[in-house]
């Protein structure tokens, strides 16, 4: 017999993908094709199994100088334009209901943290393409709210620990079963030609990342982060990454083993290492996993020509 799910609280974290390759699909190579079918199973598996009430997303590409914002209005919609890349990205529509409830218990319990926190109820908000590539294929039909995170330059790792953790506790108070999203990659430098991958090393030390997280060894993750972070010139300074962590690290203390699961392979872009994986309690993984079906989705990869016209872009 299956047990109870958790009546609130991050109940699973994840790490996913958004270069700008994947907005659509005429423009996304063979190569990447993998981060696709894992956002897409990987969704469609967390939806059913946990039943998430918000999914919780930051994106290396909203960044904040110094305040941790929590989107707070009721309805997202509109049209999603790359800045860095309108011609991969031109104007692409999205809507996903809000959160404000979320959002506001958030940036209280950041407070309560010592993060300088600040509510986003802009009504002329847009989303960054990092919020929204990998939302239109882990939630296409837009099922679940969403609030959604910046990176904050004037964030140190421990901040981000704290914040990240502070996520778990607003979960906890409203008693709402949350998903959090890290979108970000791993290793970052980049360089022309998207077909590069990063130096081997920097491949092994994300290898070596991900492989402490799938055995649950979150304090190990925890006290060489800021050397994989330099060592692999991770995505915002690894700031997403530390984010997740610190959710991870406050699931990890309602004394259930951890574990993580990847989805596909890793995939390069212009230099940068990308994953899709899901971290949760054992437990909660094992029903994940039940509810994963591999159903490959046929797309046209984009042609050598037509990524040989497109500009250079992450």
């Amino acid at each position: 017999m299956s047990a109870a799910p958790q009546s609130g609280g991050v109940v699973a974290a994840a790490l996913v993908a958004h270069v700008p390759t994947l907005g659509k699909s005429e423009n996304t190579p063979d190569y990447q094709q993998t981060l696709v079918q894992a956002e897409r199973t990987m969704g469609a598996a967390v939806r059913e199994a946990l039943k998430p009430d918000v999914w919780v997303i930051v994106s290396t590409h909203w960044v904040s100088t110094f305040d941790w914002f929590a989107t707070c209005q009721e309805k997202h919609e509109g049209l999603c334009v790359a800045q860095e890349a309108p011609n991969l990205i031109p104007g692409l529509p999205y809507s996903y209901r809000g959160d404000p409830e979320f959002g506001s218990a958030l940036v209280d319990a950041w407070k309560r943290a010592g993060c300088a926190a600040v509510k986003n109820e802009a009504s002329n908000y847009r989303w960054d393409y990092g919020t929204f590539v990998p939302l239109q294929y882990i939630d296409p039909k837009g099922e679940v709210p969403v609030v959604g995170l910046p990176v904050v330059l004037m964030a140190d790792h421990g901040e981000c620990l704290r914040a990240g953790a502070a996520i778990h506790e607003a979960a906890k108070q409203l008693g709402k079963r949350v998903v959090f999203l890290a979108s970000t990659a791993m290793s970052h430098l980049l360089v022309r030609g998207r077909q590069n991958w990063p130096t081997p090393e920097r491949v092994e030390a994300d290898k070596r990342f991900v492989e402490f997280l799938k055995r649950g060894a979150i304090d190990e993750v925890i006290a060489g982060f800021t050397e994989y972070s330099k060592k692999t010139v991770a995505e915002m300074g690894g700031r997403a990454l530390a984010t997740m962590v610190g959710v991870v690290a406050a699931m990890s203390r309602e004394g259930k083993p951890m574990a993580a699961r990847q989805y596909g392979d890793y995939a390069q872009s212009s230099g940068s290492n990308n994953a899709v994986l899901v971290i949760a309690d054992k437990e909660t993984l094992a029903r994940i996993e039940q509810r994963t079906v591999d159903k490959p989705h046929t797309a046209s990869p984009a042609s050598e020509a037509k990524l040989a016209s497109l500009e250079e872009t992450e």
